[in-house]
């Protein structure tokens, strides 16, 4: 019998409950790694992504001095909001990929909240 990561399966087990709980709306996947933060908005019933921000884009890069901070993530939260509203996306469920709701991640979340997004 082999053990499964514990963050892998920290990730299955929110993305399990994200299915359940569904309600035929998109989902704002969160990744962040050590010096960047991604976020997408995907449409699980089509395989699409509807909406993308990092601090990768041009757009940010020029305006935060760091990748890898709180204000970064409250940049991409707010830019991927406004790609999504104009995709015609404003009721999502927040995939945070199995990292805590703390720091980078909730700054993320609240930003995209502030800028128009429910979830």
């Amino acid at each position: 019998m082999s053990k499964i990561d514990p963050k892998l399966a920290r990730t299955y087990r929110v993305r399990a409950r994200l299915r359940r709980v569904a309600n035929e709306r998109p989902r704002l996947a969160v990744h962040r790694s050590s010096q960047h933060i991604y976020a997408q908005v995907i449409d699980d019933l089509t395989a699409r992504t509807l909406a993308a921000a990092s601090t990768l884009d041009p757009g940010i890069r020029g305006e935060i001095k760091s990748s890898s901070n709180i204000e970064a993530a409250k940049a991409v939260g707010k830019l991927l909001a406004e790609r999504a509203k104009a995709a015609g996306v404003v009721d999502v469920r927040f995939d945070r990929g199995g990292y805590i709701f703390h720091g980078r991640i909730r700054a993320l979340a609240d930003a995209a909240r502030e800028a128009g997004l429910n979830f």
